[in-house]
């Protein structure tokens, strides 16, 4: 198994993600298309098999990785402009993680199992989430 790790550009939450993957899924439903979210890329991953063997795309929201997809499959898509590229395809729920700190990247990154953020517990409420510099404060004072 594997994971990939991505900068969610232009999200601000993990709310702010979730509402553009809904309208993601939506304009697929709409197409006649699955209920996955997809996330088109130009390079196709080299570890497909262990991609869709259980791994997931981990988020970066504002320098954290906060959350994470589970892939669904890859899939080779041709672009409008006739370039072919890889559609991520992703389950639609967002897990929440331990918010791990993360340096800005370009495209996405493979990370090991082994250096994945574990998933969140209960901690939080439904619908609770602490703002992202107050997940990095607390990161960096070891309280998380």
């Amino acid at each position: 198994m594997m994971h990939l790790q991505k900068l969610s550009v232009g999200s601000v939450s993990i709310q702010s993600l979730k509402d553009w993957q809904d309208t993601v899924v939506g304009r697929r439903l709409k197409a006649g298309l699955s209920p996955h979210h997809e996330h088109v890329t130009r390079m196709f991953p080299k570890q497909k098999d262990a991609l869709e063997a259980g791994g997931s795309i981990y988020w970066v929201i504002k320098g954290m990785i906060l959350c994470r997809n589970p892939i669904a499959g890859l899939e080779e898509v041709t672009r409008r402009d006739g370039v072919k590229a890889c559609a991520i395809l992703m389950q639609p729920e967002l897990i929440p993680v331990v918010p791990t700190p993360r340096r800005a990247f370009q495209g996405w990154r493979y990370l090991k199992p082994e250096d994945a953020p574990a998933d969140l517990d209960d901690t939080l409420g439904e619908g609770d989430e602490l703002p992202p510099k107050l997940m990095r404060k607390l990161v960096e004072l070891g309280a998380w």
